[in-house]
């Protein structure tokens, strides 16, 4: 009976204070954040309004607060490096796509930091540097539904060589955004190398409007100015929701996606605060409020609340080296320039 009455005290223990260590870890990295500064500086090219629901969420739960600067992949890459080889590194964090992360290591750019959160992920996802993506990033084409039809919309990346969307397509540049250039890249992996080279050929021919990056293409499509956009599926998702844009996407049989990863800057100047916002930010409380805001996370068991993202074959992208992307880069130039 004795026995018994000690296994029941412990059950209750366990379920009132389930994650004693992690809590105290939390609370001593929390406290140390503080002694800092309380504020850590982010760079990267998640969309700010999707971060300003993640900072409230953070600053709520432990009193600190986030610095953010956005913009394109590419960007935040160049400027990152540029800060680190000067040796006046501004930022506690980086987080954005896969290729910039990796030429970012390569560069120097990171400490490897295995944060606590990281074992709520399936070791299936984790990589050996970063530990989980944040989320997926899955390309599609974006339509506008006032001015094409769902039935008159594209259903494949070629058809949009047709006369019909001569004029009426728009895509980030690849010569000047990395995660354009990866994409373009991969394509063979969507419909076979041969005609991957002769697709990019002829979509260049048919001169699509170019744009900074894919959140400028998405925008073009929202307001009408351009009617179909190479872009992220999830926008179809984000935009109606915020302006009530009529925004869809063409269900493809096969989608490419990348992984997105945060990491800690190896000069940081706020490192216990760059590491708390990391822990918070890759929670299952930081992972579940990413998803309520459209994004394609790697926690098993959640989806955004986009029609069908949980039937999607996510066909991963390969990393692009920095020497395949210089040979891509001058490729695209003469593409889609002639130069």
């Amino acid at each position: 009976m004795l026995r018994l009455v000690m296994i029941v005290k412990f059950l209750l223990f366990v379920a009132l204070f389930p994650f004693g260590p992690a809590v105290a870890q939390d609370a001593k990295r929390v406290e140390e954040a503080k002694r800092e500064s309380g504020k850590a500086v982010v760079y990267g090219s998640l969309d700010s309004d999707i971060i300003n629901v993640i900072k409230t969420a953070f600053n709520k739960k432990t009193g600190l607060d986030i610095e953010y600067w956005r913009a394109s992949a590419t960007k935040v890459m160049d400027r990152a490096v540029s800060e680190h080889r000067a040796g006046k590194a501004l930022y506690d964090v980086i987080l954005t796509t896969r290729s910039p992360m990796e030429l970012m290591k390569d560069a120097g750019v990171f400490l490897r930091y295995e944060s606590p959160s990281f074992k709520a992920f399936t070791p299936d996802v984790l990589d050996p540097f970063f530990g989980p993506p944040y989320a997926y990033n899955v390309f599609g084409l974006l339509y506008n539904r006032n001015l094409i039809k769902p039935t008159d919309a594209p259903k494949s990346f070629e058809d949009l060589l047709k006369p019909q969307y001569k004029g009426k397509f728009v895509m980030p540049d690849p010569t000047q955004h990395t995660t354009t250039l990866q994409f373009l890249s991969n394509l063979h992996k969507l419909m076979g190398k041969p005609q991957a080279e002769k697709f990019i050929r002829e979509l260049a021919a048919v001169k699509p409007l170019l744009v900074e990056s894919l959140l400028p293409a998405a925008e073009r499509v929202s307001t009408g100015e351009t009617p179909i956009a190479l872009s992220y599926a999830k926008y179809a998702y984000i935009f109606p929701r915020r302006s009530g844009a009529p925004l869809d996407y063409v269900r493809s049989p096969k989608m490419l996606g990348e992984g997105h990863f945060v990491a800690l800057a190896g000069k940081s100047p706020r490192p216990n605060t760059g590491r708390a916002f990391i822990d918070f930010f890759l929670s299952t409380d930081g992972v579940k409020l990413l998803a309520g805001e459209g994004e394609s996370v790697s926690l098993k068991g959640y989806h955004p609340p986009l029609a069908d993202a949980d039937k999607w074959n996510i066909v991963m992208m390969d990393e692009v080296s920095q020497e395949d992307f210089k040979k891509y880069r001058e490729e695209y130039k003469k593409i889609f320039f002639g130069s």
